[in-house]
């Protein structure tokens, strides 16, 4: 075979950073693989993805150094967030303009258009719709139509179904395996089982960036699973593993419990009713999992909640009415889908003192209250950098931080869980479980049906718009933190 893409010796380094993120690393492809890169979040590999597509340093100037580098003549990228990649404000002008620059006859282009949003399940009321009103997984689904119009010889995919449903994840994939089987295919993927059955390679990176595996799935995944484990990566089985290792409990008896009620509760979207709810009712100590399709209207609830959006019907935390932003904001903190939305400072500690702040902290408090939230949120490394030079799972840890800092009622999150390894899931996930023991009130959409079955307590089911509720049994999966936990657990 001949090689496709590769580096020898390459070394890279962002600006502010202290560390060399890759020290001479050497990595080759050949034409036709199939190769999953996986590792812990920060350890390189979107970076790797783009600085062997040629990205970096061409588009973005990041200083890089090697002895020698191949670069595809031809190749697609898939980013982790689509509202990176966009050019245009339609989905069809979109993907004209990759036909434009391809040269394909005007009059040919409407049936490509329609062929590729059918090819990657994007169901829309027509082709000229507008990017700005689609959900995260409507959006990564335009992303890889655009990318499959070039028709490149190597496809890069960084993680490409993160914000997807499991219905579009398996239809994203089986389209990928159709139209791949003549391409090199690179991909950054958390959902290993929906790639199991494709790829010939598996390439293992720890925190450091350096290689600790590297062959067939069957040799890695059956001789590197410590590796896997020590690291948190996320490998087949480790829900499994995580939830025999989790310890008996069972669910805290709260007292004096606050209340969260809607009913006839409707959210707009340029005066067209979005989001209905008849009657839905959260207490304290609550962890809602907000479940559906992508479109359905999850981030549309959440963004109503937190009045980003004209609502009607009635609204109330703890008997007092909720008619805008400001009459929420003392009693609930959102984390968008999109980190970036919600970054306002220049580094990552800023970020963090930014809420403290605002309520003219002094200084000395200010200090250790980020100190400690830099430690929780495993970022302590990362607190001189710009919050866009962090990995998309940091970005995810940094905006639910910020969140934290904000010590609300409600925490609403929007998918925080997508981007992480599965060390920081589980850690995160656990530093939640903390706070709703404290008496609060988590509501946090997600397509994670393990974080359904094992934290959720109650559903909000999405479709087309109308939510329902349906409760949950805890007699196997109940909740114990300890008086002592809830004491040490101090933002």
């Amino acid at each position: 075979m001949s090689i496709i893409s590769s580096f020898e010796k390459l070394r890279l380094k962002f600006p502010g950073a202290e560390k060399l993120l890759f020290k001479d690393l050497s990595i080759t492809f050949e034409k036709g693989e199939k190769v999953l890169l996986l590792g812990p979040t920060g350890c390189g590999k979107s970076t790797l993805l783009q600085a062997l597509s040629g990205l970096i340093p061409k588009s973005v100037e990041i200083p890089i150094h090697y002895e020698r580098a191949i670069y595809p003549d031809s190749w697609g990228f898939v980013f982790q967030d689509p509202d990176t990649q966009f050019c245009m404000p339609y989905a069809d002008e979109e993907i004209a303009f990759v036909l434009e620059n391809l040269q394909l006859p005007r009059e040919l282009m409407p049936e490509r258009i329609a062929e590729l949003l059918s090819v990657v399940g994007l169901e829309l009321d027509g082709p000229h719709s507008s990017i700005q009103t689609f959900s995260g997984g409507m959006k990564q689904r335009l992303a890889i139509a655009s990318v499959l119009a070039l028709d490149p010889d190597v496809l890069f995919f960084d993680e490409p179904t993160a914000m997807l449903d499991p219905e579009g994840t398996k239809m994203i994939w089986e389209t990928v395996k159709k139209i791949s089987s003549d391409k090199t295919v690179i991909i950054v993927e958390h959902k290993i089982e929906h790639v199991a059955d494709f790829i010939d390679r598996v390439i293992v990176f720890d925190d450091a960036g350096t290689i600790i595996a590297d062959g067939t799935p069957e040799l890695v995944f059956a001789s590197y699973k410590n590796e896997f484990q020590k690291n948190g990566i996320w490998f087949p089985g480790v829900w499994e593993q995580y939830k025999t290792a989790r310890p008996p409990s069972k669910k805290l008896d709260l007292q004096n419990k606050k209340h969260l009620v809607l009913e006839n509760f409707k959210g707009f979207r340029k005066k067209n009713v979005k989001i209905h709810i008849e009657r839905a009712v959260a207490e304290s100590g609550d962890w809602i999992a907000v479940a559906g399709k992508n479109g359905a209207g999850k981030s549309t609830l959440l963004l109503s909640l937190i009045q980003l959006l004209t609502t009607t019907g009635t609204y109330e935390i703890d008997g007092r009415m909720i008619h805008k932003n400001k009459d929420v904001s003392k009693d609930a903190a959102f984390v968008f889908q999109n980190p970036e939305f919600q970054f306002v400072a220049n580094t990552v500690y800023d970020e963090l003192a930014f809420t403290f702040m605002q309520k003219k902290e002094d200084e000395t408090a200010v200090q250790q209250k980020v100190s400690e939230l830099l430690l929780l949120f495993k970022l302590a490394d990362q607190q001189d950098l710009h919050p866009y030079q962090l990995s998309m799972g940091q970005k995810r840890r940094l905006s639910v931080a910020t969140a934290f800092a904000q010590n609300p009622f409600i925490l609403l999150l929007d998918e925080p869980t997508f981007g992480q390894d599965s060390q920081n899931t589980f850690a995160l996930l656990e530093l939640l479980e903390k706070y709703q023991a404290k008496g609060c009130i988590i509501i946090m959409a997600t397509h994670d049906r393990h974080i359904i079955e094992h934290f959720a307590t109650k559903v909000w089911n999405v479709s087309e718009g109308k939510v329902t509720v349906a409760e949950k049994n805890f007699e196997e999966d109940e909740i114990e933190i300890s008086v002592e936990d809830i004491h040490a657990y101090t933002i």
